[in-house]
């Protein structure tokens, strides 16, 4: 019998927490379950390449990730950071300890000639991820952001000024030099069900459509393509995702507000929109942008409902089960 594949498409937080959701139904099942993480929010630090949306989704996955804050590792230390604060060195983007030695490991690798997704799956199978993390390319892209005062980088604008500029114009350095590996395609391939994680459609989703090829093989996939909103009830759960809807799209911060930028962005992309109970009346009017619509609890804070939206998803589409 042939193994069931998944493939989700993810940036950071929500993304995580829909992957996670994911890998408990696989490993009960059986499935693959493959994660295609944007990259494009990946910097150098004090020498050390830092892939924040990747180390989210790997520590989420290995039970590690820190859920108060969203991100780093959980009882974390913060010498190293400290020290480099005497040092007068900038730590507005704060490493933790355990964390630092992820970004040693990866930049050693990566200094000796191996690729990024060859260091994400030593990285992630030595912290126990049955599910195979997938950067959306080996090549580096650099989301930056428009604002008032001119280009950012992404984490200056997210991290160092908390987001609070508007987000006038995305551009994803790099990407035009960049390509899907043959991992990210092979898993696209024998997909039997595709999902677009609840993450921000610009600085996370966004990314990885623009790595060239990649969005034409998704839309040539015969596989289910899904979107889980990441509005739910006018706002974003976390992030700016709901602000930018106003500034990049000129959209009302709702789930229609999402439904109607992925198709019109990406035209035949989107066949299923997953949108919280709490937006069910929204149901025509993201229907009238051509795509169904499934109506489920999508607000994923414990483990349970997690896996709940997940079994929810792939329930729904019965070639995927």
């Amino acid at each position: 019998m042939t193994r069931r594949s998944v493939c989700l498409l993810a940036g950071g937080f929500g993304g995580s927490r829909m992957a996670h959701g994911l890998q408990i139904v696989s490993r009960r099942e059986g499935w693959d379950l493959a994660i295609v993480v944007n990259t494009g929010d990946d910097m150098e630090l004090h020498g050390l390449y830092v892939a924040p949306d990747l180390d989210t989704v790997m520590y989420t996955l290995a039970g590690r990730a820190d859920r108060e804050r969203g991100w780093g590792v959980a009882d974390e230390t913060w010498s190293a950071a400290a020290m480099l604060a005497a040092y007068g060195q900038p730590t507005w983007f704060r490493v933790g300890d355990r964390d630092l030695a992820t970004h040693v490991t990866r930049t050693e690798r990566l200094r000796g000639g191996a690729r990024l997704t060859e260091v994400t799956a030593s990285l992630a199978g030595a912290l126990g991820v049955s599910a195979r993390l997938l950067p959306m390319s080996d090549q580096p892209v650099r989301t930056e952001v428009r604002t008032a005062d001119g280009w950012l980088d992404f984490q200056d604008w997210f991290v160092r000024r908390h987001h609070a500029d508007d987000a006038l114009e995305i551009r994803y350095a790099g990407v035009d030099r960049a390509r899907p590996t043959a991992e990210v395609m092979d898993t696209l391939a024998a997909a039997d069900l595709i999902i677009l994680a609840p993450s921000n459609p610009f600085v996370s989703i966004g990314t990885i459509l623009a790595v060239p090829g990649l969005l034409e093989t998704l839309i040539a996939s015969t596989a289910p393509r899904v979107a889980v909103s990441p509005i739910v009830a006018g706002a974003a759960l976390r992030g700016p995702a709901a602000t930018m809807m106003s500034s990049l799209a000129g959209l009302d911060a709702t789930a229609t507000g999402v439904a109607g930028y992925y198709a019109d962005r990406y035209p035949g992309l989107i066949q299923t929109m997953v949108i919280d109970e709490s937006d069910r009346a929204e149901a025509p009017a993201i229907e009238a942008f051509g795509s169904g619509v499934l109506v489920a609890p999508t607000i994923m804070t414990s483990e349970v409902e997690r896996e709940a939206l997940a079994r929810t998803i792939i329930e729904a589409f019965p070639g995927a089960r």
